[in-house]
């Protein structure tokens, strides 16, 4: 049976009872208060009895000490299950992130359920490294290493706000190491001068304009399919939108060599890009117009043709991503901009890069330091006929 003595000097209850084998033990229940300790008491000596009887699962044990929690901080201890606590995450990400970041999250997190099963229905703090690890391993099986490690960090994402919510004690998707990526030979990088006047002698009308406003302002693949011209202030001479990714709204003075060729366009209201869809087919998935660029890039020849049958890769092989692309005219665009002397924090601001610096300073850079910048940029088109 349970019972209680105090330590001489201590104003805690020490709780003595008869442990899972057999013998007595001592804990302290962290009360000075004489009835919660002996309630703690009772619990240590409940569990205890399970225990011999080989009847405490690990449920129980936890459900034990949320009672003790209880007793001694009068309040139930918080805890969610990993389905329930995954599903808050999302939907505060839904508000706090762009689309297609609450998008990519949403697939990855769903599929990580699946995986799991039936343990989703037990507490957050039952997930361990060594199920993440297996399910990594089990996603290396089929996808590329750079998938898989951005499955883990949106699972360390997650859990990493549950460890702020005091849900668990450590991340433990931290502890799962990344896999090894080999970029040898596909690294995105900066296209110089002379390849983008290869690209814009090679593209059509719209993929022309498109280029040129990825390499003036570093705005991604998805926001600038996105343009209408309600986005262009052609008197001030600025281009504002919000950026799909990240949701931060950005302003950014137009170049001259952009500025022409806007000004040559028919102006009807709606779309920039993409004008001659519907506005159902113009929804196409970035992935889609990546493809068509790199058809571009294919053309004049910085890019090989890729092909299942080219690579002499199955259909099912693992995709391999990286390499030249359109992302690269944001590389481009901060690239020319540090050349031209723009500061890394102004050239981040333009491009509307995710930085502290650029958090702590981009209030404070007016948009005439921003086209001060933009100014001193080459003018890619001067050598095209078309121009």
């Amino acid at each position: 049976m349970a019972s209680l003595r105090r330590v001489p000097h201590s104003r805690y209850w020490i709780a003595c009872f008869t442990g899972p084998d057999g013998r007595r033990k001592q804990r302290s229940t962290k009360e000075a208060d004489r009835k919660r300790a002996i309630a703690i008491a009772g619990r240590y000596e409940d569990a205890a009895r399970a225990g011999r009887a080989g009847l405490l699962a690990e449920v129980q044990a936890r459900k034990v000490i949320g009672e003790i929690f209880e007793i001694s901080n009068r309040k139930q201890l918080r805890t969610e299950s990993i389905k329930d606590f995954f599903t808050r995450w999302l939907t505060a990400g839904e508000i706090e992130w762009g689309a297609k970041t609450f998008d990519r999250y949403s697939g990855i997190i769903k599929r990580f359920l699946e995986w799991l099963g039936p343990v989703v229905d037990l507490g957050i703090q039952h997930l361990d490294s060594v199920q993440i690890k297996e399910y990594r391993d089990h996603l290396a099986k089929k996808h590329s290493a750079g998938s898989v490690n951005t499955a883990l960090a949106a699972i360390q994402a997650a859990l990493s706000r549950a460890f702020r919510d005091a849900l668990v004690d450590v991340n433990q998707a931290a502890r799962v190491d990344r896999l090894a990526e080999n970029t040898s030979g596909r690294q995105r990088r900066a296209f110089t001068e002379s390849e983008l006047k290869l690209i814009l002698g090679a593209a059509n009308p719209e993929w022309h304009g498109m280029t040129l406003v990825g390499a003036y302002t570093g705005a991604r693949l998805g926001d600038v399919a996105n343009l209408t011209w309600q986005n262009i202030d052609l008197a001030a001479k600025e281009i504002h939108f919000r950026q799909e990714k990240t949701g931060k709204n950005l302003s950014i003075p137009i170049a001259a060599p952009l500025f022409r060729w806007l000004e040559r366009q028919d102006k009807k209201k709606g779309p920039l890009f993409l004008r001659g869809f519907s506005s159902m087919q113009r929804n196409i998935p970035t992935g889609a117009l990546s493809h068509q660029f790199r058809k571009i890039l294919e053309k004049v020849g910085l890019a090989e043709p890729r092909t299942h049958q080219s690579t002499g890769k199955g259909r099912d092989a693992k995709r391999e991503t990286g390499g030249l692309g359109f992302h690269c005219l944001r590389h481009t665009a901060t690239t020319m901009l540090k050349s031209a002397g723009a500061s890394d924090v102004v050239a981040r601001a333009i491009v509307g890069h995710d930085s502290a610096a650029v958090s702590r300073t981009y209030s404070h850079i007016g948009i005439d330091t921003l086209r001060q910048a933009i100014n001193k940029l080459p003018d890619l088109t001067e050598v095209l006929c078309q121009e």
